[in-house]
């Protein structure tokens, strides 16, 4: 497989080797690449969970909070009301 970078990424690859943090240019693309499918994993999620959120603002299914402690604990399930 052959690669064409722009000459500021093959910069950018080449000071990262010549910084020993890698030991080669491949060693660089393959953990961009990682790292751009770690971050496109974790934007799904967050794509999914705020249209889950925004599906319960629009049903009216909030919980209203009155300082920043009183969030905290709902983040960490304290407080929350049964589901019957």
């Amino acid at each position: 497989m052959n690669i064409s970078l722009t000459p500021e990424l093959e910069a950018a690859v080449k000071q990262k080797v010549d910084s020993g943090l890698y030991n080669s240019a491949s060693e660089v693309i393959r953990e961009a690449l990682r790292m751009t499918l770690k971050q496109e994993q974790e934007n799904d999620w967050l794509k999914r969970e705020a249209a889950i959120g925004f599906a319960q603002l629009e049903a009216g299914e909030v919980t209203r909070v009155s300082s920043k402690d009183a969030f905290k604990s709902l983040v960490r399930g304290q407080n929350r009301k049964p589901v019957a």
